[in-house]
């Protein structure tokens, strides 16, 4: 049986076709549905194991990155969403999908959706689009323990530089082991001890800056005409991982 996912589209959003053939590729049933779709029935979520927020700019990032769209999950979707991940599904938030899901308070996990971290204008001052070296941490997000220790992913982001309110913040997400990804060795952004994504305190809420869904086979990687690749690229890993955790919730 397949696992049902479903992708969130807003205006704006511009990778939820990659992050679609993704997920059916590595065995899910992916359905995208706008936004306004999704609020005339909430409770059609929980047809779902997997919620994808993808990449993009919801919105045209105005006022910060992903800002209109976190309010409109937070105020209008704030108790299903909140049932959803207390279910133990899936909750993916990729770029975008991760600048959402910081300001709509579900990561790195609030009970009153309170805003403790965000993703903001890189430190480089520019939009970065190229592939970034990256390593896995041992984290609560168990079901990503077959991806390798280290890989690269590619980045498309301006505001993509990992910041936490305050000191405590920062490190009681390293002690609950809720870092999942640091880019290294080079930190292209300037984010906080290099983080790249981070998760919940359960595991089941992720997000990450870097790109899986656009690496799901080896010819989308720049030199994958030099380089000897065997088996799955890190992206298809990442989400038969995803639809291997949903199979079982």
């Amino acid at each position: 049986m397949s696992a049902r996912a479903l992708i969130l589209k807003a205006a704006g959003t511009n990778c939820d076709g990659e992050t679609a053939h993704a997920l059916k590729i590595s065995g899910a049933k992916p359905d995208t549905l706008p936004l306004n779709e999704i609020l005339k029935n909430p409770a059609q979520i929980f047809n779902y194991s997997i919620l994808v927020v993808p990449g993009g700019f919801s919105y045209g990032d105005d006022i910060a990155a992903g800002r209109i769209l976190a309010n409109e999950l937070k105020y209008k979707l704030g108790d299903t969403l909140r049932k959803f991940v207390e279910d133990k599904k899936l909750v993916i938030g990729i770029c975008n999908g991760f600048q959402v899901l910081t300001k709509a308070g579900l990561l790195p996990e609030d009970s009153n959706f309170e805003q403790t971290v965000t993703l903001a204008q890189n430190i480089s001052g520019r939009f970065q689009c190229e592939w970034v070296a990256m390593k896995k941490e041992k984290s609560k997000a168990r079901w990503l323990e077959d991806l390798p220790k280290n890989f690269e992913l590619p980045i498309a982001h301006g505001e993509g530089y990992f910041v936490t309110k305050d000191r405590k913040t920062l490190n009681a997400l390293e002690k609950n082991g809720q870092v999942i990804f640091r880019y290294a060795p080079k930190n292209p952004n300037g984010s906080m001890r290099a983080i790249a994504g981070i998760c919940n305190k359960n595991g089941n809420v992720i997000g990450m800056m870097p790109h899986p869904e656009r690496f799901v086979t080896q010819y989308q990687h720049p030199e994958w005409s030099r380089r000897k690749m065997e088996g799955d690229s890190v992206g298809l890993l990442f989400w038969k991982a995803a639809v291997h955790y949903a199979k079982g919730v």
